[in-house]
């Protein structure tokens, strides 16, 4: 009998009033354990997430989907925030505390002038882009990576509905999206010099949106390649790092790799949990914003950019993206050492703080489910994918290791989907995007 009983029910009476069930595609639970994962939580410490139920588990999984990379509840960033909640929220008047995470972003980015800051992802992408296009003067975007959900990003597969098969979005439909925005944005594929320069000069780009690196890192030259072209043809080079920044420096991932770009998005981990993100460039190009309209009500708020400066001084203090980054490493070699010794073999890629591994095996949606669910009776959230934080400490792991090993014992004797699914106490998991609900 499934321990989390509430989770279950709740999430029954969920799909009946909300489309998909949740707000977030990459948190329904047909993404993990369909008809038994727990999907509500209580509360959230440290690396433990507890469910309805009161069972408790350790996170080895996605976090919060990348943005506690200090783990739940940090003290510092709580206490922040309880400071201004006291305070006041809103007023009529700004905030202070956007100015001061301003400052501190463009003190960690020499190259930048300017911030517009949002509270998610999706947004500050769109904001990015509007800017770009506004300052360049050309609709044209060419594109490598996910960059969110809006109509501009989306639009690429009005044409072609594969265009973002490689961009961690197969087979999506862009139902609802403006049919007249097709034609406006061209995907190009990571290291793929070539590709990008038929995208460029087939077409009238004036912006180009890329991550720096997702889960193979760049080939030499490739990065400095896309800066020249676009600073040689004028167009307008953005760096989207919310999922990559602060994960192996003290700031863009792109600082490591001294390719400065005209803008950088960040989200997920600035604000440990809590809804702040940022756009900064260079002041010939932010200041475009002052010639179109980028204005929200919410983005003026107070817990997002306080939560924001916390963070960031916690992060410092304790060179938290060293501390992930050694964490995610071992986590690595420990994968491939458990794949080693019980014969099954598994694709090690990602960031090195953001690991995740693939079974290599044309059942590999079937294992991942039976992972999850072997994992989640031990008391652990487990998938392929983890996002490190800093209280995944040496211990934690080392437990984690041990838990996993076992499992992997178990896979190491089934070898047929039937096997597989025989195991199974529901339904194999959806893969990515390319089911919806």
């Amino acid at each position: 009998m499934n321990k989390s009983k509430k989770g279950l029910e709740l999430w029954g009476r969920a799909k009946k009033v909300i489309p998909g069930g949740n707000m977030l595609l990459s948190k329904r639970s047909e993404m993990f354990l369909p008809e038994r994962w727990p999907s509500y939580f209580d509360k959230s410490r440290g690396c433990t997430v507890w469910d309805l139920d009161g069972n408790s588990y350790v996170d080895m999984s996605i976090m919060g989907i990348g943005t506690n990379s200090l783990g739940y509840g940090h003290k510092d960033v709580d206490k922040a925030v309880m400071e201004v909640v006291q305070k006041g929220n809103m007023s009529t008047f700004n905030c202070l505390e956007e100015v001061l995470l301003a400052e501190k972003l463009l003190e960690l980015h020499p190259w930048a002038d300017m911030v517009r800051l949002a509270r998610t992802g999706g947004e500050a992408n769109a904001i990015a882009i509007r800017i770009a296009r506004a300052a360049s003067g050309r609709d044209g975007v060419a594109i490598c990576g996910y960059h969110g959900w809006h109509d501009w990003y989306l639009s690429a597969n009005i044409r072609n509905n594969n265009q973002l098969s490689d961009h961690l979005l197969p087979g999506l439909s862009p139902n609802g999206v403006p049919n007249n925005l097709g034609g406006t944005v061209f995907p190009f594929r990571y290291n793929n010099t070539d590709e990008f320069m038929k995208v460029i000069t087939e077409n009238d780009i004036g912006v180009v949106k890329m991550e720096v690196c997702r889960n193979e890192r760049p080939a030499p030259g490739f990065l400095e390649f896309i800066r020249d072209e676009t600073k040689k043809r004028g167009i307008v080079l953005i760096f989207d790092e919310c999922t990559s920044g602060f994960r192996e420096t003290y700031g863009g991932l792109h600082l490591k790799y001294g390719v400065n770009p005209d803008m950088a998005v960040f989200g997920k981990a600035l604000g440990n949990g809590y809804a702040i993100t940022a756009v900064i460039g260079s002041k010939n190009i932010m200041e475009a914003a002052q010639s179109t309209f980028i204005s929200s009500t919410f983005w003026s708020e107070r817990i997002g950019p306080a939560a924001g400066i916390a963070t960031l001084d916690v992060m410092k203090k304790l060179k938290s993206w060293e501390i992930n980054s050694e964490t995610g490493e071992r986590i690595k070699e420990l994968w491939k050492l458990i794949s080693i010794e019980n014969k099954v073999p598994i694709k090690v890629s990602g960031l090195s703080s953001i690991p995740s591994f693939s079974f290599d095996s044309p059942n590999h949606l079937a294992l991942k489910t039976f992972l999850t669910q072997e994992m989640l009776k031990k008391g652990y959230l487990a998938t392929p994918l983890i996002f490190v934080c800093t209280k995944h400490e040496e211990l934690i792991v080392k437990r984690y290791g041990q838990v996993l090993n076992d499992v992997f014992r178990e896979i190491s004797h089934l070898h047929e989907f039937e096997q597989i699914v025989s195991r199974l106490d529901g339904p194999v998991c959806h893969d990515g995007f390319k089911r919806l609900n």
